[in-house]
């Protein structure tokens, strides 16, 4: 059997809806025959400065295959998921937006930004990883 390709995914959230965030991360390990590897801004490594913070997210970003982004319109309201966004658009990252349950509308950032939006489905997160991540 073939090994299985590991997916490089930076996941564009806001602390604030950690929940959230941790259910996509469930949704990623609990899925059959996908490995991934979390290129995210970790939760408990805060960052003292936004040069500092800036720094780490284009380095986060810059190698990921995919930026997943959690489509709550709590995210029209954070600068740094807008920039977060604006940068990968410029380096040429696919996003995938991710609609929570429940949600009917979307931050313009992302209706603009995003390669697709899915469901808050872990077969539909997964597929368009898939289908947006570059191949090797």
């Amino acid at each position: 059997m073939p090994s299985l390709r590991t997916y490089d995914i930076f996941i564009c959230h806001d602390w604030e809806y950690s929940d959230e965030y941790y259910r996509v991360c469930k949704f990623l390990d609990d899925a059959p025959n996908f490995s991934w590897r979390n290129l995210s801004v970790p939760e408990h490594d805060p960052l003292d400065t936004d040069a500092m913070l800036e720094k780490n997210l284009r380095d986060q970003v810059r190698p990921a295959d995919v930026m997943l982004v959690l489509a709550g319109m709590y995210s029209a309201r954070s600068d740094w998921m807008d920039w977060e966004i604006n940068f990968a658009r410029r380096i040429g990252k696919s996003i995938v937006g991710i609609r929570p349950r429940g949600n009917t509308q979307l931050p313009v950032v992302i209706q603009r930004g995003a390669s697709e939006v899915v469901g808050w489905s872990g077969a539909s997160i997964v597929d368009a990883v898939r289908r947006h991540a570059p191949r090797r």
